[in-house]
């Protein structure tokens, strides 16, 4: 169960003091924006967050004196241009800062791989390891990045679902139009793609990341890099068929310019983002809320929504509500299931939740130094701080082996780890001389067999097995560590919120996808409860810090707003 949190006298009486027009549940990235949008379009807005600081995965806190840890999400790339545009977050105080490199896989022989400085430097990377690679990674980039128009466009659009409630001749026409609108323009996308490359799309979706990498390379190096695009924050393995999905996330991100493939740190640390949008929010009328728990919906008789309940009792009343929680603590905590279809509720009962992921932020006291890249004399920082370090996975069978004792109900032995050092770019997160490091580390069940997440020995084990592996590449790490903090998938669950400890808010695989997201029938934001909305990464399109579900349950709030 979550914390319990209760409103201030002040608080209280500025929630209740009127009827609004819309309530956001949850201020995690997408509630806010949603906030945003529905506030710019002429709404009243409150958004009510159980804890104590705002950003829901996308937050920044101050654990030890000094050291400012992005908890959860910990690069930014995948937010939309258009939100950032449109929000002028930039003016809001959000600031990227570009890493070095792309990514950085250190190997015990003493070799490793820099890649993302510029593409000769990519070539003469990959050619340490084999040639035919070299020359068929500009191609692999460039294979994927035909399908970002693509790609965009379903990300940037709300889905072709149909009607549910009986309605107008009008309400039909329109949708029936606007559904057709929308495939019109997939068909053309599709026929920009040509049959020869859609057909290498599909395949792509469909297949195996170890398949898809495998036909293309032939060196362990460069394919264990590429395939932990696809494993990251999953239970899944590179066997699994349809992970070659998430191999997309290698290019779907874009900045304002039009660059892909660009993974920043945020300034301040991800909470920064999060405040970022707030301010916009804000300044657009938005009223927000901490320390309000929403424990109950409330419901007429008559299924009509009437606003929500808080922990403590006070009643916030509106017709419209946004829920930014997942869709199984909305429906299944949140909401009488009396007011619920059965088909509905089976549906949110079997979603996937799994997660295989532990978050781990270290305060040190001196930068790491991988004892296999020496391009800094050991002083300074060197792009292969400032970027994505993959630690643990110098093969894809290594990930593969990983995922395999997590399946088995085990911790990872040797856990796969992305390694980010925020504090190489950004001088707000800690001391000087000091550093943060974020490993976000696989594979961890929810129950293991062999102990309790609970048990502080046990998660102890599970810490120094992370350290004493990245000792292996950065000898005497372990002994610079000043303190840490670690989120296991239980701890995800109780403190951020996630089901499951999943951060996507359930699982990215194809059969939970578009219009499979949440569940079928549903992928367009509206619930059966007529006023309840979803607008949290559990909607369409999807995980990580893009925006888009929030922003586009605010159009579809403000469409039946204005055509009720």
């Amino acid at each position: 169960m979550w914390n319990r949190s209760f409103t201030s006298n002040s608080t209280r009486a500025a929630l209740t003091k009127k009827k609004w027009d819309a309530l956001i549940v949850g201020a995690g990235h997408n509630g806010l924006i949603a906030a945003a949008y529905l506030a710019r379009g002429g709404l009243s807005v409150a958004v009510l967050e159980r804890r104590h600081v705002i950003g829901g995965a996308a937050v920044t806190e101050e654990l030890i004196p000094g050291f400012k840890f992005s908890r959860c999400s910990y690069l930014l790339s995948l937010l939309r241009p258009s939100i950032i545009r449109d929000l002028e977050l930039r003016r809001h105080g959000l600031k990227l800062l570009k890493p070095m490199a792309a990514s950085f896989t250190p190997c015990l022989d003493g070799r490793y791989l820099l890649l993302g400085m510029n593409d000769e430097h990519d070539y003469s990377e990959i050619s340490k390891f084999s040639k035919r690679d070299a020359d068929a990674y500009p191609r692999y980039e460039r294979q994927l990045h035909k399908y970002c128009k693509f790609m965009d466009f379903i990300l940037d659009s709300r889905t072709p679902e149909a009607l549910h409630r009986a309605s107008s001749f009008n309400d039909r026409l329109r949708d029936k139009l606007q559904n057709s609108i929308f495939w019109g323009r997939c068909l053309r996308h599709v026929l920009s793609l040509g049959q020869k490359d859609m057909v290498e799309f599909i395949d792509l979706l469909v297949s195996p990341t170890s398949k898809v990498l495998n036909e293309w390379f032939e060196s362990d190096i460069l394919k264990a890099t590429l395939a932990g695009d696809a494993i990251i924050k999953t239970m899944t393995s590179i066997h699994t068929s349809g992970s070659g999905y998430v191999l997309l996330h290698h290019v779907m991100g874009e900045t304002t310019h039009g660059d892909r493939n660009i993974w920043s740190h945020v300034e301040g640390g991800m909470g920064s983002v999060s405040m970022a949008i707030s301010n916009a929010a804000k300044e657009a009328g938005v009223h927000i809320a901490t320390n309000a728990e929403v424990s109950e919906l409330m419901i007429e008789d008559s299924g009509r929504l009437k606003g929500v309940l808080l922990a403590d009792g006070t009643q916030v009343h509106s017709s419209v509500v946004l829920s930014n929680a997942t869709p199984y603590k909305t429906f299944m905590e949140m909401v009488p299931q009396t007011f619920l279809p059965d088909d509905f509720l089976q549906a949110i009962k079997c979603s996937d939740y799994t997660s295989g992921t532990t978050k781990i932020n270290v305060a040190v006291d001196k930068l790491p130094q991988f004892q296999s890249c020496n391009l800094n004399n050991q002083v300074e920082v060197g792009p292969q701080h400032t970027t994505t370090i993959h630690i643990g996975a110098e093969r894809m069978e290594d990930i593969h082996t990983a995922c395999q004792d997590a399946w088995n109900g085990f911790p990872s032995k040797r856990p796969v780890m992305e390694m980010t050092i925020p504090s190489s770019l950004d001088k707000t997160v800690s001391p000087p001389g000091k550093h943060v490091v974020s490993l976000f580390t696989q594979y961890t069940p929810y129950k293991p067999l062999d102990g309790s997440w609970e048990d502080a020995t046990y998660r102890d084990l599970y810490a120094k097995r992370c350290f004493e592996l990245i000792d292996e590449y950065a000898p005497g790490f372990s002994s610079s560590i000043i303190g840490y903090d670690m989120l296991t998938p239980p701890d995800l669950e109780r403190e951020i919120g996630l089901t499951g400890g999943n951060i996507f808010h359930g699982a990215m695989g194809l059969d939970s996808l578009f219009l499979m997201r949440p569940v079928k029938g549903w992928s367009n934001h509206r619930t059966p409860i007529k006023g309840l909305y979803l607008c949290g990464s559990g909607s369409h399109p999807g995980g990580g810090v893009m925006g888009a579900p929030g922003h586009n349950a605010a159009c579809v709030v403000l469409e039946d707003l204005r055509d009720p």
